[in-house]
């Protein structure tokens, strides 16, 4: 697919920013004939370094919180600052994805890429954790990395190339995410299918100098994307 938004962003600075495949493309595939509504309140669950929520903020005019553990809040708001965008529309939060510093039935939608499997494969975690804080019909939208088949029975040596066996236990595939959210009592899940843009968002990840990303390329390189794939899911709050 083209993508007319993740692509309006400077490479250099893209190259400089993901911690994974390209969250910009995730994202923008993801958000495909989505369901937020203008001038949204969104959490950007998992939001790194800020580039989604720079994205969601600016491309898609939503007002942006961008929640994350290991990043500097203080260093993300000088990057929101220096994209131009002011406080009203993008307020950066250090929490933990289980303890969210935020006031029940806060947020319109949540959008969460390529971190949920982190923290989400409790299947009480969706209810618990995170639901309270999304209003009644309020919108999910989550990318997860993905196995095009479980096969942690017995896993393919190109996979423990990059990835010990603990490490892939956080990928999973679609048959197992399915069997996670439709254990909820308050999501109903509206989809969850694989996504077109897994090759080249994994193409765009390889081309930076992170050390990850050079970790993943003895992976990647040797036919990783034969088993691995992003999932996409959306979810509605009953």
């Amino acid at each position: 697919m083209y993508f007319e938004k993740a692509n309006r962003f400077d490479k250099k600075l893209v190259l400089g920013k993901i911690m994974g495949p390209n969250p910009l493309k995730l994202t923008e595939e993801l958000l495909v004939d989505h369901a937020i509504p203008d001038h949204a309140v969104v959490l950007d669950l998992g939001s790194g370094l800020g580039l989604t929520s720079v994205f969601l903020a600016r491309d898609y005019g939503f007002q942006v919180f961008a929640a994350d553990l290991w990043s500097d809040p203080e260093e993300n708001r000088r990057f929101f600052d220096s994209m131009g965008l002011s406080h009203e529309q993008i307020t950066p939060v250090k929490a933990d994805a289980s303890a969210l510093p935020f006031n029940n039935d806060f947020f319109d939608a949540v959008v969460c890429v390529d971190s949920y499997n982190f923290f989400g494969r409790d299947p009480a975690f969706l209810d618990d954790k995170l639901l309270p804080f999304v209003k009644p019909g309020g919108t999910l939208y989550i990318s997860v990395p993905g196995m095009k088949k479980d096969c942690h029975a017995n896993l393919p040596e190109v996979l423990l190339r990059s990835w010990t066996p603990e490490q892939l236990d956080y990928i999973h595939d679609i048959n197992y995410w399915q069997k996670i959210f439709q254990a909820s009592r308050n999501a109903e899940l509206l989809s969850i299918h694989e996504m077109q843009c897994n090759e080249e968002a994994w193409r765009d990840w390889l081309a930076s100098d992170n050390e990850y990303a050079i970790n993943d390329r003895k992976t990647m390189l040797s036919g990783g994307l034969d088993f691995m794939n992003f999932i996409a899911i959306v979810l509605r709050k009953k």
